[in-house]
């Protein structure tokens, strides 16, 4: 198959979420937005397109301009399919959210972020607080102030992902995106909700919600809401 060739979760027709794939090797979980059981499990098809040479730390921490229009192209190749509602496999793509709703005529959720200016009172769990700067935010339509925690950047979570590597402790994973949720709640205890930018942070999504307890947002619960909002 070639690389940027569809794949489908399903021999289904359309519609379907289209999601725009980062160029990765790293484990991908069942949670995680790019493992098909995750959205066999909630009985949504998808299909995903890998922009080649898209790797975590062009996009997240470089935020290289050369891969804006590959997106755009990827979006528009996912619409011509049939494609019924479009994301992206990293929530620092909410910084092109504009760009790619305006270059296609089907909703575009880039980000998991874009949810937070609907939520009471959130804060956002983030794998590079460094990173995720006020223009994205502002891209997302966040609310201005709204609290940002990154996990630890030489753990398990940043390292293996944005390193883009092969293995990943998935337990020790786990624990990384945990700590920082938790560390966000302590720092700031009005909070009433919490978003998790990033795309491979589904997985942990109960495990945060126990140790926080408080409602836990993310990119794939997001997604479920808008694809069962579509008209049918």
């Amino acid at each position: 198959m070639p690389p940027n060739a569809a794949v489908t979760a399903a021999d289904a027709s359309p519609p379907f979420i289209g999601i725009l794939m980062l160029d990765t090797q790293f484990p991908r979980p069942p949670g995680d937005i790019g493992n098909l059981q995750t959205w066999a499990t909630l009985g949504i098809p998808v299909r995903m397109h890998k922009v080649q040479g898209a790797s975590p730390a062009k996009i997240v921490r470089e935020a290289d301009p050369r891969f804006v229009q590959p997106f755009v192209d990827a979006a528009r190749a996912m619409q011509a399919q049939g494609a019924a509602l479009i994301t992206t496999s990293c929530g620092f793509l909410a910084a092109y959210q504009e760009l790619l709703a305006s270059s296609v005529d089907v909703p575009v959720v880039s980000s998991s972020l874009l949810q937070c200016a609907q939520l009471p009172q959130p804060g956002i769990v983030t794998i590079a607080a460094a990173s995720l700067t006020p223009r994205i935010l502002a891209a997302a339509g966040v609310p201005e102030g709204t609290p940002v925690q990154g996990v630890a950047p030489d753990g398990e979570f940043a390292t293996r992902i944005l390193g883009n590597e092969r293995e990943m402790d998935i337990a020790q994973a786990e624990r990384d995106v945990v700590a920082a949720a938790v560390a966000l709640r302590q720092a700031h205890p009005q909070l009433q909700s919490i978003v998790l930018e990033c795309t491979n942070m589904p997985v942990y999504r109960d495990a945060v919600a126990r140790a926080t307890g408080l409602p836990v947002h993310d990119v794939v619960s997001l997604l479920a809401q808008r694809w069962a909002a579509l008209p049918a």
